[in-house]
Parts: C-alpha cells; sequence; structure tokens
C-alpha cells in the first residue's frame, strides 16, 4: 500500500493566550486562524480533525513532491502571518486577547507512514502508530516556536537534503527519544521577515475638520473596556439598540476596522462598515460608516469612549452627516435630526439598564 502523508499545523502559544486574555475574543482569533490555515490548503490535504488549536490533515496514499511540500508550508505561513498583520493594522480592542495575538506563531509538523484508519458514526479518520508518532513530533526539544519539521522518513521519501537551505528555510538534524526509542528529523526555523506577505485593506481613519451634527455626552457606570465590548460585539446589540429588528455579520470575527454588518430596522436593510478616527488623549473611538438611511447621502456614527475610572467611563456620542439635496437638508433640519437625538438618548437608557442588569 503507497505511503501516505501527516501533516499538523498548531499555532504555538495557544495555551498561554487563552489562559492569560479574555475568552471570547481569543477563541474567535484562534478559530480565525485556523479557518486561514484550512483555506491556505492548496494540495488538497484531507482534515481530519480540528485539535483545539492545531488541524490535522493527511494524504492518503499519495506523499506531496520537495517542491510541493515546501510551496504548502510556505504558503500556510505567509497566510498566517499575513493575518496576524491584518488583525494588529485593524484592531480597535484594546483588550489583551486583541493585542497580544501577534505574538502567535505556527509551527508544522509533517511524517510520512502506511496509516491505518477508523470509522466512527460514518466519519473515517487515521489512527494508530503514525498517527501517535507525527503528534508526539510536536513535543521536541527545538527551542523555537515558529518552524517546520519533518520526520527523517518524510526526508528520505522526498529526497530532500538533510541540510536543505534556501531563502525560507535553513533545515539541520535533530534527534529526541520518545518511550526509549530515538526518532531523528529535520526542523527549519521560518525566517518570517522573507515571507512575502499578502496585501489587506487596511481600516479607514476619518478626519472631520468640522464640529458633529449632533452630539450627546452620558457618563456611563461601566469601565471603558467593557463599555466597548457591549458596543462592538454585535451580539448584544439588540438589547440596547433602538428600532434594530435584525443585526447581520460574522458571528466568528473580532470587530475591527473595515468589519461589516447589516442592520434590519423597520423591513429596510442598512450596510455599515466599521471606521475611525484619530482620538483624543487617553480615548478609545468606534466609528461605523453608512450610505444606506434616507435622507443622508454618508453617515459616520462615533462612540468616544475616556474612562474616568475602574467602574466609569465618559461616552460621547457623534454624528456627522452630508446630505447633498435642499430638500433633503431641509428634512434632516426639521424632522431627522430630532428623531436621531431622541433615538440615540432611548438608546443610551437602555445601554445603561443593560450594563446595571449586568446582562453581559
Amino acid at each position: 500500500m503507497p505511503k501516505s502523508l501527516l501533516f499538523i499545523p498548531d499555532i504555538s502559544g495557544f495555551t498561554k493566550f487563552v489562559q492569560t486574555t479574555e475568552a471570547e475574543h481569543s477563541q474567535h482569533v484562534i478559530a480565525e486562524l485556523l479557518e486561514v490555515l484550512i483555506e491556505a490548503n492548496t494540495q488538497q490535504l484531507r482534515l481530519a480533525e480540528v485539535e483545539g488549536d492545531a488541524l490535522f490533515f493527511y494524504k492518503e496514499g499519495q506523499i506531496l513532491s520537495q517542491e510541493k511540500l515546501l510551496a504548502q508550508i510556505e504558503t500556510m505561513y505567509t497566510a498566517f502571518y499575513s493575518h496576524l498583520k491584518l488583525l494588529e493594522k485593524n484592531r480597535i480592542c484594546p483588550c489583551m486577547a486583541c493585542a497580544s495575538a501577534i505574538h502567535l506563531e505556527l509551527k508544522i509538523v509533517a511524517h510520512v507512514a502506511d496509516l491505518q484508519f477508523i470509522e466512527v458514526q460514518n466519519n473515517r479518520k487515521p489512527f494508530g502508530e503514525a498517527v501517535i508518532k507525527a503528534h508526539r513530533l510536536l513535543k521536541n526539544s527545538v527551542e523555537s516556536d515558529n518552524y517546520v519539521l519533518l520526520s527523517k522518513e518524510l526526508a528520505t521519501e522526498i529526497k530532500m537534503p538533510l541540510d536543505y537551505k534556501s531563502s525560507l528555510f535553513r533545515f539541520r538534524e535533530s534527534v529526541n527519544t520518545y518511550d526509549n526509542i530515538p526518532v531523528h528529523y529535520i526542523f527549519s526555523e521560518i525566517a518570517v521577515d522573507n515571507l512575502k506577505l499578502q496585501p489587506f485593506q487596511q481600516g479607514q481613519t476619518i478626519t472631520l475638520l468640522r464640529p458633529p451634527n449632533l452630539q450627546i455626552e452620558r457618563t456611563i457606570p461601566a469601565n471603558a473596556e467593557k463599555l466597548l465590548e457591549l458596543i462592538t460585539n454585535y451580539k448584544h446589540r439588540h438589547l440596547w439598540a433602538v428600532g434594530v429588528d435584525e443585526i447581520h455579520y460574522d458571528e466568528h470575527e473580532v470587530t475591527r476596522l473595515n468589519s461589516e454588518h447589516m442592520c434590519v430596522i423597520g423591513g429596510k436593510h442598512f450596510n455599515f462598515k466599521v471606521v475611525s478616527k484619530v482620538p483624543k488623549a487617553n480615548e478609545i473611538v468606534y466609528g461605523e460608516y453608512t450610505t444606506s438611511p434616507p435622507p443622508v447621502d454618508t453617515l459616520y456614527h462615533f462612540f468616544n469612549i475616556k474612562p474616568i475610572s475602574d467602574t466609569s467611563s465618559q461616552l460621547t456620542v457623534e454624528l456627522f452627516w452630508e446630505a447633498r439635496s435642499v430638500i433633503k437638508k431641509l428634512m434632516l433640519a426639521l424632522f431627522v435630526k430630532k428623531g436621531f437625538k431622541k433615538n440615540i438618548n432611548t438608546s443610551l437608557n437602555k445601554l445603561q439598564e443593560v450594563l446595571a442588569n449586568d446582562r453581559i
């Protein structure tokens, strides 16, 4: 029977990251990174299982060539670190999970063997000694947490020099002992600076050289991070936003610059994109931009949060709008501005109730 490839990308630093940061945001970050790695699978590897912080791929009865294997490894590292850069540049949340995500790293272990399979509830998965060995290789003496490791059997099978070198890889030999049996392998730390990271759309920071059309200030009895979480986590939006019937968004994504969501208000659909503006000293800014709601042509809605103490914050809500036609400007002056003001005040009252009742 032809030998099979076992391939395990593992996010380094996961345990410390989850234990020492905000649980929900850390879970979202890890889930996003795992999705990125799955999408970076260009060699039709089969996903056997998601193992918390790792993915277990295999290719039954087939081994990738040296060129294809190294290309697949480089593609995954490029996708992983490109996404970390996106998270860093478009971050609005100051929590430890979002702030420390940039320090996560990736290791990949690959092995070759004759595979055995087990079927449970119509789910066929590899098992046996080869699977155990591949996972044991994750526990090794490599000092870095950012490397690729190939078992010596795999290196031999694909005729790869044990000291293979390129602009990205610098392989060298090593050995560890498991159950009194020496296991040889080659490994290379990854030169992240040599990766050609993928471009991404950087979030928009707005400069508005005029006063807001509407501004409302409140002292909110909550610390700044909790208040920001309530405002930016769309699963809570129905608890306090007046008139919002539904909200559609990516439930697996931490809200950041360029995040998009759609609100259903009175049966009509309004599309929003997250933006920001330059904050004042000691201030957190979250903003939304839309061209949807009549009679405005564009609308910027900013929540400016300034900590007062560990238990209170100053919240300033600002609306900036543009209306090109005379009729639209007249409608805004006579009716719409009053409606905006009423809805914002009602929403802020409900927001304070949610916080007072500790509903998040």
